[in-house]
Order: C-alpha cells, then structure tokens, then sequence
C-alpha cells in the first residue's frame, strides 16, 4: 500500500491481464429506468417494514398497561427489545447474503418480522408481545438491503440510490408516529402490529415480483460490512465520537416514547387524538430543521449547526422534566425535542459519510447502524426502568444527562471535511493503466482523496461538489473508456 501526499492516492496492487473499460460512466447522467425501479422497490420495502415499526412507538407503551404482566420496566423492555436482535443479527445476515443470495436472505428476513408481527398482534400478555417484539428484531436486513441496490446500480449511481433509501426512512418515521394512534384507535395496539404483519406480506410480494435480480452479486466496500476492517473503524476517534451519537439520540427517543405517550393521556389528550399533536409537532419541527440542513452542508457550518442540536435536545429533556404534568408544556417540549431530533438524525449520516475513509464507508455504516439499535435498546431498557423505579421525572433527567455527556464528546469533534463519494468502475484496464488514470484524476479540481482496489476494479474517491470540474473528470473518464 503506497500513501502519496495530499491529495491522497492509495494504491492497493494485484496483478491483472490488460484490459479496457467495457462500458461509458456518465457521472452527471440520471439511472437507467432499471436503476430506478430497483432503487425505488427497496426503499419501499425498506420504507414498510420501518413503518410498521414507527407505527408502534407512540401507542405500545399507551396500551401494553392494559396486557396481563405489564410492570413499567417490561413495557419499556419490550419497546426497545427489538434492537438487541437487530446488533446480534445484522452483520452476520449481511455475510449470509454473499453466500447464499440477497433476495433468499431478504425475504427469511421479513418471514421472521411478519411471524413476530402476528405473535404480537394475537398476544393478550405482556411476555406475548415481548416475543413478538424480538422475533420483530431478528427481521435484521437492513445491511442486505442496502447490498442489494448496489448490486443492481451503477458505480457512478450509487450515492444518489442510497440517498433515496435515506429519504424513505425519513418519510416512514413521520407516517408511521401519525398513523400509529390513528389505527390504534380502531382496534388498539394489536391492530398496529396486524397491519404491519399485512405491510410485511407486501413488501415480501415485492422483493419476489417486482425487485430485479442481480445478475452478480460482490462486495461493495461503501455499502457492506467488511469484518476484517471493521478494528480500523472502532480505532477511529472521530467515527466513534458519532457512533456515541447514534446511539445517544435513540436511546433518548426510545426513552421518551415510553413515558410521553401516557403523560400526554393523563395531561388531558383525549384517546385516539394523538395523531392531532403528532402531525403539527413532526411537519413543524421539520420545517424548523431544513433551513439549519441547509446552513450546515451549504454553508458549512456542520459543527456548529450539530452542537446547537444536541443543546436542543438537552434543553427539550430538561424541560419535560419540569412541566411532565401541563399537556401544552409537554407539546411545546416535545416541539423542541424533535426540532433537534430531525436535525441530527439528518446530519449524522452525513457525517459518517465525510469521516469513513471512502473504502470503508460500509464498515464504518454497519458500526454506526449497531450502534442506533443498541441505543434503541437501552433506551427501552433504561426508560422503563426508571419510571419504574423513580418516576418519569428521572427519565427525563437520565436523558438530559446523557444529551450533555455527548455534546461533551462532540466538542473535540474535528470539522467536518466536505467531501462526498464517488465511485468508477476501472473495469479491464492494466494495473498500470488504472495507476496512472488514478493518478490523472487527482490533477482535477475537486478530487481530495482517491483509494484504489485494483483487485476490484473500483476506484473509491472523496470529492469537493462545490469544487469538483465535473466536466474534465467525465472528459477523462471518456479518455480512458476509448483509450
């Protein structure tokens, strides 16, 4: 491995016949209509299965009081009991997928969600629902998921399918904590899990009827896990400062989800209104987040922008520890929390994004993803515990202290670089052609980094959108294609 000065170049050799590029990449082309309609069937799927997750959050605490068994710390264990599987299971499901086939694994996925989906939906006992709950988590395919649309996009595509993944989560999260009290309303929490075992059937339909199937399936560094890198990526300071992150945000909104919803109720929210503060409070709070988005990934003020979150958050948790029993206190914090909330659950990514070395984006994601499902947890886990023990007073205070510890840790936080991925296939070109086309693009305006795979033929680049000639790199690329 060589390591030039900056702009960085890596070069990792393997001894190749001379080849030719086979195929034209137009960085600046939208997807094929093959592209699109994998890119979009996933983030479906993706989008159902995490609704009918969402769904679940503002009302299973609401009427798991009413299962037989139901102690406080039980409910909030069978909250967050879904995201322990979800750590155990994900990575390993993500290597199976190599193996065996990303549809195969997909679909046992969904199977495992869907029969916990019914456990819970037929259960009348608290320890029904935790079964449910945890069969729920063993549905762990996020990872192969993501594997699957790089199987079936380009190189060059890559970033723009990932980032409509991203947007269905989003989109999933504000539909889902709005419909949950909405058909709870119904039939109460076990018609939350049944419509969500009828969303699973759905998404398993899809990946079987309309999913394309690749035609190859490999490793693809910036969306996989790769277990051999993964020391290098628990030895990056900066990347675990944001692994901490992750982790704290969802443990704070596991946490809440499990008091906020019944102090709502006994505040005075009328049964099946919830919807009502759910709606204004998410779309609101949005609209708040976008411009300060804006100002942190256009304007470059990510660090300020993400410190000023995670005092929002702390702010937000202080104060429901104080008006826990006034409905408007508890709207109007509860306002403030996802203010911060979206904000950071928007910048997070993005963060890891610039921070992983280009290569080991999947690795350093697969980490970040552990980290989120062991805070949703805990944060289950910790919230049910204790408002059992002291009180929701505690809860809230147990959140704004571990909201103030991390922003503690995000002040030695470095300044994010303002790069992005991308990648190029260097398909059947001589390793010494792949060097010198490699080292060709560091000429150009914009490229900050470039790693090669020679043994992969991808070439894993960090460019500058606001600085990158776009038109010399793709005159290049062309160059090289006809060479």
């Amino acid at each position: 491995m060589v390591r030039d000065a900056h702009p960085t170049f890596l070069i990792i050799p393997v001894q190749k016949e001379k080849r030719v590029l086979t195929t034209t990449q137009d960085i600046t082309s939208s997807m094929t209509s093959s592209e699109k309609r994998a890119t979009w069937s996933l983030a479906g799927i993706y989008a159902l299965r995490m609704l009918g997750l969402f769904m679940i959050l503002p009302v299973l605490s609401l009427f798991a009081e009413q299962l037989e068994g139901s102690t406080p710390a039980l409910i909030g264990l069978a909250m967050g009991i879904y995201g322990l599987p979800q750590v155990l299971l994900q990575i390993p499901f993500g290597l199976l997928s190599d193996r065996y086939g990303r549809k195969k694994i997909i679909i046992i996925g969904l199977v495992l969600f869907l029969i916990g989906s019914v456990i819970a939906a037929l259960s009348t006992t608290i320890y029904g629902v935790l079964v449910g709950r945890a069969f729920q988590g063993a549905g762990a395919v996020s990872a192969v998921i993501m594997a699957l649309v790089a199987d079936l996009t380009q190189e060059v595509h890559r970033t723009k399918a990932m980032a409509i993944i991203g947007i269905s989560i989003g989109a999933s999260f504000g539909v889902g904590i709005i419909a949950g009290p909405v058909i709870s309303g119904f039939g109460g929490v076990q018609s939350v899990f049944a419509v969500t075992a009828v969303l699973t059937a759905l998404a398993i339909l899809a990946i079987i009827f309309i999913v394309p199937d690749p035609q190859l399936s490999k490793l693809h560094r910036d969306a996989e896990v790769v277990p051999e890198e993964m020391m290098q990526v628990l030895k990056n300071a900066d990347l675990l400062r944001l692994n901490y992150g992750i982790f704290t945000l969802h443990m704070i909104l596991m946490a809440i989800f499990v008091v906020v919803p019944t102090l709502m109720r006994s505040a005075g929210l009328i049964a099946g209104r919830e919807w009502q503060v759910y709606l204004p409070v998410f779309v609101i709070s949005m609209a708040f987040a976008v411009p300060f988005v804006i100002l942190a990934e256009k304007k470059r003020k990510m660090k300020q922008v993400f410190l000023g979150a995670i005092a929002v958050l702390m702010i937000a948790e202080l104060g429901l520890s104080v008006v826990h029993q006034n409905l408007i206190g508890i709207i109007g914090f509860l306002w403030l929390f996802f203010c911060g909330f979206n904000l950071l659950e928007a910048t997070l990514p993005s963060l890891i994004s610039k921070t992983a070395p280009a290569d080991l984006k999947g690795t350093a994601m697969g980490a970040y993803s552990s980290s989120q499902f062991l805070g949703l947890f805990l944060g289950g886990v910790v919230g049910g515990w204790f408002n059992g023990e002291f009180g929701v007073t505690a809860v809230f205070l147990f959140c704004a202290a571990a909201a103030f510890s991390w922003l503690l840790v995000s002040f030695w936080m470095k300044p994010p670089r303002y790069v992005a991925n991308l990648l190029i296939a260097l398909e059947q070109l001589s390793e010494p052609e792949a060097n010198q086309f490699v080292a060709d693009m560091l000429k150009i305006g914009g490229v900050e980094e470039i790693t090669l795979h020679y043994e992969e033929a991808l070439a894993y680049l960090k460019v500058d959108n606001q600085q990158l000639d776009k038109d010399r790199l793709q005159a290049l690329i062309t160059q090289y294609v006809h060479a």
